[in-house]
């Protein structure tokens, strides 16, 4: 249970807020025709490639080797 809502934790986050709203609002406009599906077909899949990408990058760098945040 406590892995589950970490996930769901994980899930509300900028960019996976990004990603959705991006997702929908390209499938509303191919439904309501003012885009043709192969247009939303390719920015969707743009969009969903670089988010599991870096999520795919981010698991893959070890927490030693991630550049620090810059100081503000």
């Amino acid at each position: 249970m406590n892995e589950f809502l970490q996930n769901l934790a994980a899930l509300i986050k900028v960019k996976t807020i990004v990603t959705m709203v991006v997702i929908a609002i390209f499938a509303v406009l191919a439904v309501r025709g003012d885009i043709t599906p192969d247009n939303v077909m390719i920015i969707v899949s743009t969009v969903v490639a670089f988010y599991f990408g870096t999520q795919a990058e981010k698991k893959s760098v070890p927490a030693a080797e991630e550049p620090e945040a810059p100081q503000e």
